[in-house]
């Protein structure tokens, strides 16, 4: 039976996408301070073949695997039919439970799931969910979209260009002379679409560049070029719309020559430094333009914003967006919301509460 006097709140987590893993441990955080008194939470993990099982999994069991073996695990889906406004369970003796849901935490990464497509679902179902819409979602995802938006906005960014499969497959030499001769070395080649910091390579000649292309094309049709910038990797967490608000910038030390998805999310050699060592003055700055981002690029619920602050010219100049950043113990967005005041469990009720209002606001 459902409780009547909670709201009903499932945590997704896993995925298809490169940051599976990563997903795991977030949606840990979630489900470890999501207040039992206030809510009902039911966690639904997505294996990597795209499976969908309502699990009793704890946080340790979801973290490392194990919970796809869990005894209990019933298939699942959330049902876009509106008139269900949840989730169909298949339970073992053969039957279909429909349970009432009041809000999702999509706590996925990359793509089949932070990229639009779960969020469309969740569109079609009328179930508010925590975080961006469907449009900033898939604007975000794809570094060529976001480029060409944030120039239109006049939010500033590194040089940059993109290509095709196609184009690069009629004529790579073309493609390379291009980026070349716009972005000069080294060059940072891209998959447009693979989430974080997955298939990238720093290029610093014409061999590189052409390994590097192919590697960015194991990951998505379409890749980014960007001019390397020398500067402080700076980071702002931007909640809520009308209006966003941004904190400053924190900072991240990495360990290896680029902050690489190992250092992020597995070897843990990166330091989070909060505030960013800037000046006053030039971190007002970056935490306007992270706000000034979340909004063009219509973002809502919550993003991280990515800058460069480049050494020498203090040039602020922004990398990406990311529509669902790590909630992991070492991730930078909760860090930084903590520092403001905001503790994860009162973080997440408030992420929550602006899942809710914006349904209200849309479908009344």
């Amino acid at each position: 039976m459902q409780s009547e006097d909670k709201l009903c709140v499932v945590v997704l987590f896993g995925g298809m996408s490169s940051e599976h893993e990563v997903s795991r441990v977030s949606a840990g955080t979630f489900v470890d301070n999501l207040d039992r008194a206030r809510y009902e939470v039911l966690t639904v993990g997505i294996t990597r073949e795209g499976r969908w099982l309502c699990t009793e999994a704890t946080s340790a069991q979801m973290a490392d695997g194990s919970w796809e073996e869990l005894p209990g695990s019933m298939p699942c889906v959330i049902s876009p039919d509106r008139a269900d406004h949840g989730m169909i369970l298949f339970t073992p003796s053969g039957q279909v439970e429909k349970l009432h849901v009041d809000v999702v935490i999509p706590a996925l990464h990359g793509l089949w799931g932070e990229d639009g497509t779960v969020q469309g679902l969740l569109e079609l179902a009328g179930i508010p969910y925590v975080g961006c819409g469907v449009l900033a979602s898939a604007v975000c995802m794809d570094k060529a979209v976001a480029n060409a938006l944030f120039d239109a906005a006049g939010i500033p960014h590194t040089k940059w260009l993109s290509a095709c499969r196609w184009e690069i497959e009629s004529d790579l030499d073309g493609v390379c002379d291009g980026a070349i001769a716009k972005l000069g070395w080294p060059i940072f080649v891209k998959p447009a679409n693979a989430g974080s910091s997955v298939g990238i390579t720093k290029a610093h000649d014409r061999d590189e560049l052409k390994q590097a292309i192919a590697l960015a094309l194991e990951n998505d049709h379409k890749v980014v070029f960007e001019a390397f910038v020398d500067g402080h990797e700076v980071e702002c967490a931007v909640i809520g719309s009308d209006p966003a608000v941004a904190t400053r910038p924190g900072e991240i030390l990495a360990g290896a020559e680029f902050y690489t998805y190992d250092d992020k999310y597995k070897n843990g050699v990166s330091q989070v430094v909060i505030p960013a060592r800037l000046s006053e003055e030039k971190l007002d700055e970056v935490k306007t333009y992270a706000a000034m981002a979340y909004t063009a690029l219509n973002c809502e619920g919550l993003a991280r914003c990515d800058f460069f602050v480049e050494h020498g010219t203090n040039r602020v100049m922004i990398n990406e967006i990311n529509t669902f950043p790590g909630f992991t113990p070492i991730s930078m967005y909760p860090k930084l919301m903590e520092h403001e005041g905001t503790p994860v469990p009162a973080l997440i009720d408030h992420l929550i509460e602006l899942a809710l209002e914006r349904t209200e606001k849309q479908h009344g």
